[in-house]
C-alpha cells in the first residue's frame, strides 16, 4: 500500500475586532494579517512541490474565512480548490455572541454548562472526529488515486476539529483546556500514512512570527 500524507490547516487569523465566537456564522473573512497567512501558507506548499512533494488536492471547510485561506495553496500548485463540508466548524451555543465569560453567568445558559466532557455547549468531541476522519480518508485516497506513492492532501479546517481529530489519532482523552490546544492560526498538523496505517503526526507553524499580536478567538 502507498505512504501518504494529509495536512489539516488551520485557516488564518480572522477579522472580527468584536470578538464574536462566530463559529459557523457566515461573513467572517480574513484580517489583512490572516491574508499574509493565507500567502505564507501557499509559499509553504509551493516550496514543498519543488522540493520534489507530491501534493495532489487542495480541499477546504466552506466557511469563508477556511474558503480564503485555501485558495492562495491551490491557485500556486494549479489546482482546484475542493469544498469539504466535513471539516466546517463546530457546532457550538454561544455562536453569534461576544464577551463570553460575562454570558456564563446568565442561568439561562448554565445548562449547556453541565458536562465539560460531551462536551453540553457544542457537537460532541466524538462526532467530530468521526466526520474528520471520514474527510481525511476520503482525501488521502482521491490524492493516492490521482498521484500515487506519496501523494500528499491539503485541508483547511478549524481549530477544534484538527485538535480532537489529532487527541483521537494519538490515543488521547478528547476532553481537554482549550487554551492548551496546540493549533495555532496558519499551522499544519500533518497526518502521515503506510497505506490505512497511521504512522505519525508532525506539528509546525510556518507563520510562527505572524502569531505574535494576532487575535486568537477559539472558534468552539
Amino acid at each position: 500500500m502507498p505512504v501518504s500524507t494529509v495536512h489539516l490547516v488551520r485557516h488564518g487569523e480572522v477579522h472580527n475586532p468584536d470578538r464574536v465566537l462566530y463559529g459557523r456564522l457566515p461573513g467572517f473573512h480574513l484580517s489583512d494579517r490572516g491574508y499574509r497567512m493565507a500567502d505564507r501558507i501557499a509559499e509553504h506548499f509551493a516550496a514543498r512541490k519543488d522540493a520534489g512533494a507530491n501534493i495532489a488536492t487542495v480541499a477546504a471547510s466552506p466557511l469563508l474565512r477556511a474558503q480564503e485561506t485555501a485558495r492562495p495553496t491551490a491557485l500556486a500548485l494549479g489546482l482546484t480548490l475542493l469544498e469539504e463540508p466535513r471539516v466546517i466548524e463546530a457546532m457550538n451555543h454561544f455562536e453569534g455572541m461576544s464577551h463570553i465569560k460575562k454570558q456564563l453567568g446568565n442561568p439561562k445558559h448554565w445548562p449547556f454548562l453541565v458536562n465539560p466532557f460531551r462536551p453540553s455547549w457544542g457537537e460532541k468531541y466524538e462526532a467530530q472526529v468521526k466526520r474528520v476522519v471520514e474527510a481525511v480518508k476520503v482525501h488521502r485516497d482521491l490524492a493516492v488515486k490521482l498521484n500515487g506513492e506519496g501523494a500528499e492532501a491539503v485541508i483547511v479546517s478549524h481549530q477544534l476539529p484538527i485538535w480532537v481529530t489529532r487527541l483521537s489519532v494519538e490515543s488521547k482523552p478528547l476532553w481537554h483546556d482549550p487554551r492548551h490546544r496546540e493549533c495555532s492560526l496558519a499551522s499544519i498538523t500533518s497526518l502521515h500514512f503506510d497505506g490505512e496505517r497511521l504512522t505519525g503526526v508532525e506539528y509546525s507553524e510556518p507563520c510562527e512570527d505572524l502569531l505574535i499580536g494576532a487575535a486568537n478567538l477559539p472558534g468552539a
